[in-house]
């Protein structure tokens, strides 16, 4: 089916299911200069989208984004340096560290 058949289903605008393609959350099925064609997995995939951004209470942008962060180790690297710089996200403890804890505390409980 084509877009227009397609957003109705969805119950959304044409323009905002290519606002989801542009963002790249439809599966790549297009062929050079054709037209978009939407069969049900195609739907069933950005029902899906939807339904996360919905359960999350994020918007398509942010979606997009957490997707590129899983797929780009960089992204996921940079994200991950600035959730530990504003204290979003705690840095694991290293084995050592725990091992020195433990031993501390032992000392510390000594007579």
């Amino acid at each position: 089916m084509r877009i227009t058949e397609a957003a109705k289903r969805l119950g959304m605008s044409p323009r905002m299911l290519r606002y989801r393609e542009a963002l790249g959350l439809l599966p790549p099925v297009r062929e050079r200069g054709a037209h978009r064609r939407f069969g049900d997995e195609e739907l069933a995939a950005v029902a899906q989208g939807v339904e996360l951004e919905r359960r999350f209470d994020i918007s398509p942008a942010e979606l997009a984004f957490a997707l590129r962060v899983m797929s780009e180790p960089a992204a996921a690297q940079a994200v991950r340096e600035f959730g530990l710089r504003i204290g979003r996200i705690q840095a694991p403890r290293r084995a050592l560290d725990f091992e020195k804890e433990k031993a501390l505390r032992l000392l510390s409980n000594r007579p």
